[in-house]
């Protein structure tokens, strides 16, 4: 093609990105790599090639590490931890800084290496993963400037394991080591075994940075290194990846105390009113599923189009498709890159030919290159049930169906195991805001997709993981409180007496609260409650799985108390305090009894003020708009979690019950208490507090029994939402364990002689992002 034929066919011409420079680095390590520990590269050995994808040509040898590596590179970094936290908010942040600085100077290398690597076309490497690697360690330095003013009560956890994918490698390892250094950890980073050279590259610039030896070690390896990194003797876990492996990861990591951030798959909705600017909307959607081939966790994979505009959308699609050009991902003017490795090229094949054939096919009329290459692909006419609806396919591979009311497209939206992110494009920005909460996803894009920003957190809910990355709440996952609450220990229950005392003929039988109404446990079986005197106090219920159920079911049907006003829910918690404060000798004098102590009336008092407390936080846990590099807003916006499970302390019988209820429904969340089987009238009193309260059925249930039998089960039902352990630690491990099946949250924690705090409100919480550009 010569300038004469460009002009004549007004196509873009060829803009081949010169590779050499990254070849002669390559060619500078005679193409072989060792793992970077201690702030030193070790000698090549055994391992795998890495390949460019687009060509098949060899870059480079890799080593594969051992066990015997990973301990080297763990010890490396809990040597340096110490002085590494030593360092102080603004020594850390210099480092930082110059590792921005070189990302910078560097940065046409990375994004050459990183194409290389990936498939993915040069424009996205150069104008979108470097710049945003950058943002991270300069956004991150600042936080570490300002962490001994602005988190005087976190501390960092220590060593983290960081496990990152092959479809970001360079962002994904600036999203996870920026933060994790920041706050005074070390890490042992794991890059993905078919792209691990840009990570290698940021261990050279770890070196010119001066940064000291051991704060960050890459070891390089396939699925089994990520495995060893797991079961390392490090504080946290953080991975991005498969659902199917951060299920592994949850059930690997049960019980060990480690902190778990999990960035996992995704279908997102990509949804487009009839009032959308279509031609905006359809550019929009070029970039929310063809953007690096739709290998993307948050790729906006699932079209829904309103009936009205349904067949003038796809048919200017189509032709926009049409003018998608696939090729050499390192010519500039290319749109759709490589796939990153033929095995993911035959996944994509195999899921297409599994499911397609419920839905009608459109590929444009597009020469494909020989290597990993797949064309951009569009599938219409499917239910929301198919297969392709339903499972992510991580390619280049969009499908889509229609919707006639806003109703039926937040339902449509939500019917996946997915909750990372969503986009919704109207020019009614009334509709689209009242659309965006409603949706079950971490982020939401409204007219815009894939904004990206340090300062903005991301991540899911559902199956897409928990945990934030960015932003203020993303620190949270790489800190700890400076002064936690003990865990709870055994208490045991008062024993029966050998000769027992003659009872009141009218005792009573405590039931179960569900659904705002006292229930009879379907076991048929209730056990004795004594006094340390040997007085029959009462009996309660045996709680069992079908208790545990109805009380769930009963929980999710009260979706209406997370749309109430947050001010309403601070008056019904005012109105509990008041009605508990009204009956508070009872309950000291009920509480004195169960344990045979005397600090009924200080534990009554403390809960009292705990209902306040969380009362007047109601309205008051703000979100945030954040500062970000965009003429629009980017919106933190705290949502509540759903149904909350909560296993209650045992040596508290009323405070553990209310710190536990109360910052949770505060935060608009429904919960399902198990409370203390060694003193449990109390909660079986306090729902007639409850019933007095004008407080919705359902809000709150209450189901007696034992803890251990109960937990796990309530961690497996998968309409629970979050899993609270507030009660003895040897549970923890079954209660993560189970809780693997939909990747709920989980906090195991105690509780202080004051409550829960304001770590509860977090935990009740999650952060919900919705940017919002705005102007012609």
């Amino acid at each position: 093609m010569n300038i004469q034929d460009i002009f004549d066919s007004m196509d873009y011409g060829p803009a081949p990105e010169s590779a050499s420079e990254a070849h002669a680095w390559l060619e500078s390590h005679n193409r072989a790599f060792g793992h970077f520990i201690d702030g030193a590269f070790t000698m090549p050995s055994e391992g795998f090639e890495s390949v460019n994808p687009a060509t098949g040509a060899l870059l480079a040898a890799v080593t594969q590490a051992t066990e015997a590596d990973v301990d080297a590179a763990v010890a490396a970094a809990r040597a340096a931890q110490p002085g590494w936290a030593g360092l102080g908010g603004h020594g850390r942040a210099r480092y930082l800084y110059a590792l921005a600085r070189l990302l910078q100077k560097h940065a046409r290398l990375f994004a050459v290496l990183e194409s290389l690597d990936t498939g993915k076309p040069i424009r996205e490497s150069r104008d979108i993963d470097v710049p945003l690697a950058q943002r991270h360690f300069y956004y991150h330095a600042g936080m570490a400037q300002l962490m001994e003013d602005a988190l005087p009560d976190r501390a960092p956890l220590g060593v983290c394991g960081q496990i990152i994918p092959w479809n970001f490698p360079l962002l994904m390892l600036a999203w996870k080591v920026a933060p994790a250094i920041a706050m005074g950890n070390t890490v042992v980073l794991k890059p993905a075994e078919y792209t691990p050279l840009t990570a290698l590259l940021f261990g050279r610039i770890c070196q010119e940075a001066g940064l000291p030896a051991g704060v960050v070690n890459i070891v390089t390896g396939d699925g089994t290194v990520g495995q060893m990194v797991v079961a390392s003797e490090v504080e946290k876990i953080a991975f991005t990846g498969s659902t199917s492996v951060g299920r592994s990861i949850r059930a690997a990591t049960a019980g060990s105390g480690k902190s778990l951030t999990l960035e996992l798959g995704g279908k997102s909705p990509y949804i487009v009113f009839e009032d959308a600017d279509i031609d905006s909307a359809i550019e929009g959607l070029v970039d929310a599923i063809w953007f690096n081939q739709g290998q993307v966790c948050c790729a906006g994979s699932r079209l829904l189009v309103q009936e009205g505009i349904a067949d003038t959308f796809f048919e200017r699609l189509k032709a926009r498709m049409a003018a998608l050009r696939v090729g050499d991902p390192l010519d500039k003017c290319i749109d759709v890159g490589s796939l990153v490795h033929p095995v993911q090229l035959d996944t994509v094949t195999r899921l297409l030919e599994r499911g397609a054939g419920a839905g009608d096919i459109f590929q444009p009329d597009v020469a494909m290159p020989e290597g990993c290459f797949f064309p951009p692909t569009l599938i219409t006419g499917l239910s929301p049930s198919d297969l392709l609806m339903q499972e992510e396919i991580f390619g280049p591979v969009l499908v889509s169906t229609t919707f006639r009311t806003p109703a039926e497209a937040v339902a449509l939206a939500n019917d996946t195991r997915y909750g990372l992110a969503a986009t919704v494009w109207s020019e009614n920005l009334n509709l689209a805001l009242d659309v965006a909460p409603k949706l079950a996803a971490g982020v939401v894009w409204v007219n815009a997709t894939n904004l990206f920003d340090a300062a903005a957190g991301f991540g899911g809910v559902r199956e897409s993981g928990f945990g934030r990355e960015g932003g203020w709440e993303g620190l949270l996952a790489y800190t700890r409180p400076t002064a936690a609450a003990p865990r709870a220990t055994v208490v045991d229950a008062c024993a029966a007496p050998s000769s027992p005392a003659p009872n009141d003929p009218l005792d009573r039988t405590a039931k179960m609260y569900v659904g705002g109404k006292q229930a009879r446990p379907d076991s048929g079986y209730s056990r004795a409650v004594w006094s340390a005197e040997g007085t029959l106090l009462g009996h309660v219920g045996e709680g069992n799985r079908k208790d545990l159920r109805n009380a769930v079911e009963a929980a999710a049907k009260a979706t209406g108390w997370a749309s109430a006003t947050a001010h309403l829910r601070a008056q019904i918690l005012y109105f509990i305090a008041e009605n508990l404060s009204a009956r508070s000798d009872e309950f000291a004098t009920r509480i004195d009894a169960m344990t045979g102590g005397k600090g009924g009336a200080d534990e009554v008092s403390t809960t009292i003020d705990q209902l306040f407390t969380h009362a007047a936080w109601a309205d008051k846990f703000d979100g945030a708009v954040k500062s970000v590099p965009l003429r629009g807003l980017a919106l933190a916006v705290n949502a509540p979690v759903g149904v909350i499970g909560i296993l209650c302390p045992p040596d508290k019988p009323l405070l553990g019950l209310v710190s536990a209820m109360a910052p949770a429904i505060a935060m608009g969340n429904r919960v399902v208490l198990i409370p203390t089987g060694a003193f449990p009238l109390a909660a079986t009193d306090f729902y007639q507090v409850l019933e007095t309260s004008d407080l919705p059925a359902g809000v709150v249930n209450i189901v007696t029994g034992d803890q251990a039998a109960l937990g796990p089960e309530l961690a497996r039902h998968l309409d629970v939402d979050a899993v609270w352990n507030l009660s003895t630690p040897d549970m923890d491990k079954a209660i993560e364990a189970a809780s693997a099946g939909n990747l709920k949250r989980t906090w195991c924690a105690g509780v202080g002689p004051a409550g829960t705090g304001r770590e509860a409100l977090s935990q009740a919480t999650e952060i919900q992002t919705i940017w919002v550009p705005f102007g012609e």
